[in-house]
């Protein structure tokens, strides 16, 4: 505060002047070159800093606005240079105000004593009634709460974290808030107890309590019209709006939330959507999106889910309360009016649909559809491996990545198959095979955890897992063979040597971030023992997982490649590699071929119902539907899928030449 110095007998005089009242004029500080005319109609109170106000603002039809303060009443702030503030309905109070922040219309802006600005609040995920509680902070990543809200059979980790976390709570905690460098906030109601970040807009707010509102001029938050939170933290480039209700969570980098949506006690990760239903006690992994009203999502986990119109769970049995919890894995979707009680678990990438009410376990079977049929639950396993909607939705992933930050909290992997997803598919056909074995060849359903599984399906499941497993393997041992040179079978060999040590065992999905299981229990230790010290070191962790990902899944390739294929890396010969490109290629084209036939689906007949609706003639209707839907040929991802078909053909045959060249 050495750059300020009191105000001037001749500079109080003008102030008077221009409307201005202080009790204590030598409380008011300025800064050199400070422009009393730039100040009228405010009443001032406690200490008071005031900066430069020169700058001319342009608004919406052409109009501008000087900067300055008028007609509000402040009390113990620091105003920076260059800031607006006009038509303050009651004051704003002990607040340090950024350069180029623009307040206007607003009621109340205050910090009412110490607080952390919503940093250390317990959000109850999963189980309503606590256990599994995140503390939030301004850092917060997936991973961090991933490992808060599941390791609780680790209790040491927990207070570390807890410990940790509570630290970085006392280093924020202050009798004076923030609203940073060019800040707008215009038409807002009740602010109490609030850090807005930079560049983070504010309009039409109801009120806001106990919050951080973090932002960056590169990915400025959005807080908008009729919004209500308390207990709350948003992340940069978030946006929370129209009649949004939050409370008790924590709204990660690119996520929306507006339409009236309603959420308590959840957290959501990087670009999720929730438009117009509820969220209670969720762990909302990235990319999990509900767009639809009467959508109740409740108590469960789950990341890169879409949640269907009407989706609804249950976690209250009348008995001990709302205590039971759901896992969805990662990718999976919920039919319209689809229904779940928990406790259950779903597998990755997985359809529900109708309406379950069996405590069932899946999630040995990634890609699966689950079906309701006279209140049964039917398991239909790997049958989404076919389905073209789970090949657009992993491409529609990285996208929709709406983050622009230059730190990213969350590391996502969006791959559709990774060693987490198809270490699954290798344990699925283990169980089907042991069902088949157990029950014998003669039997037309199987039970495995309360679900039932058809003859039909479980064959039909063992195929397509098999493809999928051999596509997996395959595109990393082309990828490897197409970026490196060799001349000979020992070069050969020595090329396809993994680099890393790590990632040939168990994988785990920690909120989007696939890793290696011993890597995460190192991790742990780490923590527990002391050896990481704070919660940034932990996310500089995290991002080094994502970029040692492609390293640890070519070690989880060629164990599996040993044990799936027969394949030792370190013995194979050029004729073992070209025999399982063409296999690879194979199950490239046999899944690509089912992926057209399930988009041929949306131009049958039956999708052309409704179309043509004045027309007398089938030529009306197929007319209308081209002219909206387009020729099947020429859609995208119809298109794609053949370029895909082409493109794979063509690499295999350029492998397998690379590889007959071999002496």
């Amino acid at each position: 505060m050495t750059a300020y110095r009191e105000v001037t007998p001749a500079e109080v005089e003008e102030l008077q002047k221009n409307g201005c009242r202080c009790s204590d004029w030598s409380r008011v500080k300025v800064k050199e070159g400070f422009i009393p005319d730039s100040v009228r109609n405010v009443s001032f109170s406690g200490d008071i800093f005031l900066g430069v106000f020169r700058r001319e603002i342009a608004c919406a039809g052409g109009v501008v606005k000087r900067s300055g303060i008028y007609n509000a009443a402040i009390h113990s702030c620091a105003v920076e240079d260059d800031v607006y503030i006009n038509q303050v309905k009651d004051y704003i109070a002990s607040y340090r105000i950024g350069k180029n922040v623009t307040i206007e219309c607003v009621d109340t802006l205050a910090v009412d004593g110490a607080t952390a600005f919503g940093n250390g609040t317990r959000v109850a995920v999963l189980n309503e009634t606590g256990g599994r509680e995140i503390p939030i902070f301004n850092e917060l990543s997936a991973h961090t709460a991933y490992l808060i809200a599941f390791y609780r059979h680790r209790p040491a980790l927990i207070a570390r974290l807890k410990q940790l976390i509570d630290g970085y709570t006392q280093s924020v905690r202050s009798d004076v808030g923030a609203i940073e460098e060019g800040a707008q906030l215009s038409g807002c109601r009740t602010i109490l107890n609030v850090n807005v970040g930079a560049y983070a807009k504010l309009e039409g707010v109801c009120r806001l309590s106990n919050g951080s509102i973090n932002s960056s001029k590169k990915d400025p938050a959005y807080v908008g019209h009729g919004v209500w939170a308390e207990n709350f933290i948003l992340s940069s480039g978030s946006s929370v709006s129209g009649a949004a209700l939050i409370s008790a969570c924590f709204v990660g980098q690119g996520t929306i939330l507006g339409k009236q949506y309603s959420a308590e006690n959840s957290v959501f990760f990087a670009n999720c959507q929730g438009f117009h239903g509820e969220a209670c006690s969720i762990f909302a992994g990235p990319y999990t999106v509900s767009h639809h009203k009467s959508t109740l999502l409740i108590a469960a986990y789950c990341a890169f889910l879409n949640a269907g119109s009407g989706s609804n769970q249950s976690n209250h049995m009348y008995k001990l309360g709302p205590i039971h919890q759901g896992i969805i894995e990662r990718g999976s979707k919920t039919a319209s009016d689809s229904y779940i009680l928990w406790p259950a678990k779903i597998g990755a990438f997985s359809l529900v649909m109708g309406r379950h009410y069996r405590n069932f376990d899946t999630s040995d079977f990634p890609f699966s559809y689950l079906i309701e049929n006279t209140d049964e639950s039917f398991l239909a396993p790997g049958v989404n491996l076919r389905s073209i909607g789970t090949i657009r939705d992993a491409q529609k992933w990285p996208q929709r990545d709406r983050r622009k930050d230059d730190q990213l909290l969350d590391n996502v992997v969006c791959d559709l198959l990774s060693p987490y997803s198809v270490q699954k598919m290798v344990k699925a056909c283990r169980i089907l095979e042991e069902l088949k074995r157990i029950s014998g060849q003669t039997s037309e359903h199987y039970m495995f955890n309360s679900a039932k599984i058809t003859h039909r399906a479980l064959e039909r499941g063992l195929h397509l897992y098999g493809l999928g497993i051999t596509k997996f393997l395959g595109n990393e041992l082309v990828n490897m063979l197409e970026s490196s040179e060799f001349s000979t079978e020992a070069e050969m060999r020595q090329a396809l040597l993994p680099k890393s040590a790590d990632g040939d065992g168990e994988w785990i999905d920690m909120a989007g971030l696939p890793a290696p299981k011993s890597e995460v229990m190192a991790l742990i230790e780490k923590i527990e023992t002391g050896s990481i010290t704070s919660l940034r070191t932990m996310n500089e962790v995290f991002r080094a997982w994502k970029n040692s990902y492609p390293l640890w899944t070519w070690s989880w390739v060629a164990a599996r490649l040993k044990t799936e294929k027969g394949i030792d890396v370190e013995t194979v010969t050029a004729r073992q590699l070209e025999l399982l490109v063409e296999e690879w290629k194979n199950a490239v084209v046999a899944l690509d071929k089912m992926m057209y036939k399930d988009a041929q689906k949306e131009f049958t007949l039956k999708s052309q119902v409704s179309f043509g609706i004045d027309g007398e003639d089938d030529d009306v209707r197929l007319s209308d539907f081209e002219n909206v839907r387009g020729e099947f040929t020429e859609h995208p991802a119809v298109k794609d899928i053949l370029k895909h078909i082409e493109a794979k053909s063509k690499l295999a045959e350029q492998i397998k030449s690379k590889l007959q060249k071999i002496t």
